[in-house]
């Protein structure tokens, strides 16, 4: 016959988190012990940090890096960008998938994950904006390298694709001629 555990609480030390509290007491009775004093320089001092988020920004980088999308840096290196336009692609194609929002949003969520390969501290909203005119002045090179990319794993008799990235809306209060806006109903209802 197995006996069910018991448990009971011996003491409660408080919340490690408050200064002065139970837990400083419990430590500077060891450090006494030890022939040392709490304000002793070379007692060990406690620091919390958060923990940055690492499990989706981890499998987004293996899957961009198994595809081989690390390769659209040698696009932009051949057009000499003094800025790691791929890094800045890669953050913030990352944050659309896991958390999207704003450029200057992405560097807020670049402060609460771990990037791998990515100097995030270096990373600001100028270099985010410059990389965004470096795609679409590179358009169609990067076009053709993730094309290679994709062809693969699509399928090989593949003539056409048409994919859509954005809702488009254009707003105003009159219509020209040969206006490419027309009035109607917006995609959103």
């Amino acid at each position: 016959m197995s006996r069910a555990p018991r448990q009971r609480t011996l003491a409660t030390l408080g919340r490690i988190d408050e200064s002065g509290g139970q837990v400083d007491f419990l430590l500077g009775g060891l450090l006494r012990a030890k022939g040392r004093s709490l304000d002793d320089a070379s007692s060990p001092q406690v620091r919390f940090e958060s923990a940055l988020a690492l499990g989706d920004v981890w499998a987004l980088d293996q899957l961009w890096r198994e595809l081989g999308f690390d390769s659209l840096g040698a696009v932009f290196r051949r057009a000499r960008f003094t800025n790691p336009v791929e890094h800045a692609l890669r953050v913030m194609v990352f944050n659309r998938l896991c958390d999207p929002d704003s450029k200057l949003g992405v560097l807020r969520w670049l402060q609460t994950v771990s990037m791998p390969g990515v100097d995030t501290a270096k990373l600001t909203h100028q270099q985010l904006l410059r990389s965004m005119d470096a795609l679409m002045d590179h358009h169609d090179a990067v076009d053709d390298c993730v094309a290679g990319l994709l062809r693969p794993l699509i399928d090989d008799d593949l003539s056409v694709v048409f994919y859509d990235l954005t809702t488009v809306r254009i707003e105003g209060l009159s219509e020209q001629k040969d206006d490419i806006r027309r009035h109607g109903m917006s995609k959103q209802g």
